[in-house]
């Protein structure tokens, strides 16, 4: 639901019913209303359209929301694995006809004031959203984006291609190498050993259908696609009578279709075929198939997918999630609990896969014990009978249902804007059935449904046609083996060079230099001028935050008296500072079990359905608080945050606290259970977010406050997880007592701070049933935390991966004069200009960025990069690319609007409450934001320059942390004072 900048009622009132000059059959600017139905779920109005002269699908979801959003997609089914549809997605942001710049896409980046700008594949779609807060900054973007999609520069410019998707080269020894973004982003995709079973699942489960396919891209058959059906994929898919269309916010609408419509007047009718067919598939059982993959042994898993039906059954759908939820949503649920105690791997999951023509719920074991991938599915088939059959629990499936329409009444997309996410929702019926496009954007009927199943035996006859009586099903097992893909591309290119002569060579040399020069040429004054931008005018100062207060209570509060549509959100901050830093690791264990084992009135099983069913979330996590300019700073804290419906405050007071006060630790398997799940899951996210955990690690060898996190949370404590576990049997019987006694030493009443986001009905409400939280004043109330200095050095991670992570890191130093705010507009310049054309373009990685802390941290990061060598000695250049930066009065401008729009982008009530809570905690005054952005405005381009002087800075040391393959760091330059093993 639209909650960012929440709206005065008399715009509210302005969608409370449907618009009668928007009536069905009336015409508008080149499109025909086809229907009108009210939609709650927004606050709004749903509009559907067609556009008259091509055929276009369009949808307008009226609310009051300002976020407002715009998404064009298009019906993209691959019949390969070459990643067509990926490639293009990245190609037609790479210039246009009305802009013929090399990168639209960042020069938006730097300029917009844009609050959502990418583009996405997904396994039957490509979709273009953008979202933005000012009316005339959201027509830039979809002039710009409608341009891309039909009047690309790829039909003149092949070298697009050969960038973003791939190409030859070869060194000086003829040693030949694949390069390209979409080839490396995929090399780094599918080293995670989930997406390899996901798309190996999907191979099995519809081998006549696209979903077979890798819309992403296979590395191994990426080099197969030729330009010629590159771009007779376009031509084909990228049609307007294939399109849809998504709007929305609070609108002028006959002013945004009018626009519309001028641009699909000018598409060019490119004469091509038909697009690609999206079919079902006919039921198949194949047999079990296994998968060598490239990977450590401890990344083993198996995975059992069951068709569930179309998505044209939204209610089905949803009754699948929840099912899910109530058989393996935690530890305690029955079919996981089955499945954990059969000892057969480390960790057991399920989700539903939805979005797709066929959604199907899929079953993974992980970390596999021998013999487990014979047992699995007769375990899992035998289990759901027999659920099914006796029953799953009235109880658990409550909870679950509770669970599903607490997250869909709340609407907190991860960070996407609410427009942008309601538009790919909206995806998931709409693609299939041109005349539904709202059957996912609405949910009250299906839960309605849902709750009045309950009594009459819905979930079990769901589970027993789903898994028990499934005609279509699939059984895939990822084997680690040595070599893998690596290998194979290493032969493949080896029997192309024995074909090639020396003069071969040179063509393909030529070629790269070709790309080079390309890369390398500016864009003309002229190209540029094309460009839409904003200025420093068109920037409105945002409205006032509603300040905090601290208020009485019976323990220190915060109060966030903001609009939160009748959900309260509790943060209890807990200071950890009287703790020795050796206790910290078992902060870590605390927080990981914490919810999760039985307490003195409770049982596991118990206590998550009691949790389920109260409230919307509970979660026990650590944070390091720093402050600003200071290194050796460090406050971390244990944080306890829970939601619920303003209706169950009661539970934000109660449960929180038994589980803190009241949990045992005597359950010494449970507790394994838990371990080994979290470090396979710490394992999955050094493969996945290389660029993250490598950062992480650098700030640690500058700042204490990085030290500790790592020690919580992060690297350090991954690798004593792993001691742990390792020596288990010896170490097991010290855990219940010294995690007992950690948590009567933390949870006190000394050192906890409540934050209440909601009413303040509420919040007396919760005080009254709380009181002081059953927690005890502290014997000690001193703080007597010691952090080991941190100490500056070169290391290396090796993860199971094709590509790298390639962190450089440099402390603060006396050069380091700039203001906050001038670092956020260098940080932009450095991460879209020098970063994007030398690590990305020329370089070949993913992604790339620049970030400078408060404290005064600076790192450099790439993402999915093939080399590291090469990546640092770029970012050796940025120094003295920054010293002699000198943008023109528009360019400067750009950064200026973007780094301001960044600043300002609405943010959901949760979000806001936990910024001002952590502002507090780090020590900044009620004013910083105000102050950081009047910096940011007031940034000039020899305030920048004038930074080069801490990057260059001969006296401030560097550190390098790379995440990677085996063969990548041990190829590299880089004298690491250590390599460690991670997975």
């Amino acid at each position: 639901m639209p909650s960012t900048d929440p709206a005065a009622p008399a715009e509210k009132s302005r969608f409370a019913a449907p618009d009668p000059a928007l009536a069905a059959l009336t015409r508008h600017a080149g499109f025909t209303v086809t229907r009108v139905e009210p939609l709650p779920e927004i606050s709004g109005q749903a509009y559907v359209m067609r556009h008259d002269a091509t055929g276009a699908h369009a949808l307008w979801l009226a609310c009051a929301d300002v976020n407002r959003a715009f998404a064009i997609s298009f019906r993209t089914p691959p019949a390969d694995d070459t990643g067509v549809f990926h490639i293009l997605e990245h190609s037609v942001l790479c210039g246009s006809e009305r802009y013929p710049v090399k990168e639209p896409f960042v020069n938006l980046l730097k300029t917009s004031m844009q609050t959502f700008l990418n583009a996405m594949t997904f396994p039957d779609k490509t979709m273009y959203p953008v979202a933005s807060t000012n009316v005339a900054d959201l027509e830039n973007l979809m002039g710009v984006y409608l341009d891309a999609v039909l009047h690309p520069a790829i039909y003149e410019r092949e070298r697009i291609f050969e960038q973003e998707g791939w190409h030859l080269e070869a060194d000086d020894e003829g040693r030949l190498s694949y390069n390209g973004v979409v080839f490396n982003e995929m090399k780094g995709a599918l080293s995670d050993p989930d997406d390899v079973l996901y798309q190996e699942l999907s191979r099995a489960l519809f081998p006549d259908t696209a979903y077979g396919h890798e819309s992403g891209g296979n590395p191994r058959a990426i080099p197969t696609l030729t330009y010629e059906a590159f771009l007779d994929s376009h031509a084909r898919h990228y049609a307007l009578s294939n399109s849809y269309v998504v709007l929305y916010g609070d609108l002028d609408i006959d002013r945004e279709l009018a626009f519309v419509d001028e641009r699909f007047r000018g598409a060019t009718d490119r004469g091509a075929g038909a697009p690609n067919p999206l079919a079902l598939q006919a039921p198949v059982r194949p047999a079990r198939v296994e998968v060598p993959m490239a990977t450590a042994p401890s990344n083993s898993e198996i995975g059992l997918s069951y068709v569930l039906g179309t998505a044209a059954d939204r209610t089905r759908v949803l009754a699948v999630d929840v099912l899910l939820d109530a058989l393996c949503g935690s530890n305690e649920a029955p079919l996981k609990r089955r499945v954990l105690d059969a000892g057969l791997a480390d960790d057991f999951s399920a989700m539903l896969v939805d979005g797709v023509l066929q959604p199907q719920a899929m079953f993974v074991l992980r970390g596999l014990r021998p013999g487990a991938g014979e047992k699995f599915r007769a375990l899992v088939e035998s289990a759901c009978a027999e659920l099914a059959e006796g029953g799953i629990g009235r109880d658990k499936l409550e909870a679950a249902l509770s669970q599903a329409e607490f997250n869909l009444r709340e609407g907190d997309w991860g960070g996407y804007p609410d427009g942008v996410a309601l538009a790919i929702t909206a995806m998931s019926s709409w693609l299939y059935d041109d005349e539904r496009p709202l059957d996912y954007l609405r949910y009250e009927d299906a839960l309605a449904e849902l709750k009045a199943g309950l009594d009459e035996g819905l979930f079990e006859r769901l589970l027993r046609e789903l898994v028990c009586e499934s005609a279509h099903c699939a059984e895939v097992e990822i084997v680690p083996v040595e070599g893998g893909s690596s290998a194979e591309e290493a032969a493949e290119l080896e029997a192309l060079r024995a074909t090639m002569g020396e003069k071969d060579l040179e063509t393909v040399r030529a070629e790269v230099a070709a790309l080079r020069a390309e890369q390398e040429a500016p864009d003309s004054p002229e190209a540029l001028a094309t460009l839409p931008r904003l200025t420093l005018g068109d920037v409105e100062a945002p409205a006032a935050e509603p300040a905090p207060a601290d208020v009485d209570a019976p323990l220190p509060c915060i109060a966030h008296e903001l609009d939160t549509h009748g959900i309260d959100y509790v943060y209890h901050y807990f200071d950890l500072r009287r703790l020795g830093f050796c206790d910290l690791p078992y902060v870590g264990v605390l927080t990981d079990l914490l919810g999760r084992l039985d307490t003195a009135r409770h049982t596991a099983s118990e206590l998550d359905t009691l949790i389920e069913s109260s409230l919307g979330s509970l979660d026990f996590f650590c944070e390091t608080y720093t402050r600003d300019a200071d290194l050796s700073f460090a406050a971390p804290t244990l944080v306890v945050g829970a939601s619920a419906l303003a209706e169950k405050v009661e539970a934000l007071a109660t449960l929180p606290s038994e589980v803190w006060g009241e949990t045992s630790f005597s359950d010494l398997d449970r507790i394994r259970d838990v371990l080994t799940q979290r470090k396979v899951g710490l394992e999955q996210y050094f493969v996945g977010s290389g660029h993250t955990a490598a950062a992480a690690r650098a700030n640690a060898y500058f700042s204490s406050a990085a030290v500790v996190a790592g020690a919580m949370s992060g690297l350090d404590y991954y690798l004593f997880l792993r001691e742990l576990l390792d020596g288990w049997d010896e170490r097991a019987a010290e855990l219940p007592g010294r995690l007992a006694g950690l948590a009567r030493r933390v949870f006190t009443a000394d050192e906890v701070v409540v934050s209440f986001t909601g009413a303040a009905a509420d919040r007396a409400r919760f005080w009254e049933a709380g009181g002081t939280l059953g927690l005890p004043s502290g014997a000690d109330a001193a703080h007597r935390l010691a952090v080991p200095a941190p100490a500056v050095r070169d290391e290396a991670f090796v993860i199971p991966s094709d590509v790298c992570y390639v962190v450089r890191a440099l402390g603060t130093s006396a050069a380091d004069a700039g203001t906050p705010g001038c670092w956020q507009v260098a940080s932009r310049a450095l991460s879209f200009d020098y970063l994007w054309n030398e690590v990305r373009v020329k370089g070949g990685a993913y992604g790339c960025g620049f970030r400078h802390t408060r404290e005064g941290l600076s790192a450099l990061w790439s993402y999915r990069d093939p080399s590291v060598d090469a990546t640092l000695a770029r970012y050796d250049g940025a120094a003295a690319w920054l010293a002699a930066w000198e943008p023109d009065e528009d360019e400067l401008e750009g950064y200026v609007v973007s780094t301001v729009a960044a600043h300002d982008a609405p943010v959901k009530p949760r979000a806001l409450a936990r910024r001002q809570d952590v502002a507090r905690f780090g020590g900044r005054e009620g004013g910083w934001r105000d102050e950081l952005r009047a910096q940011e405005l007031a940034t000039t381009a020899a305030d920048v320059r004038a930074l080069a002087a801490a990057l260059a800075d001969p006296a401030a040391e560097r550190a390098v942390c790379v995440f990677g393959g085996r063969a990548a760091v041990e190829a590299s330059g880089v004298a690491f004072g250590s390599v460690t093993e991670l997975c």
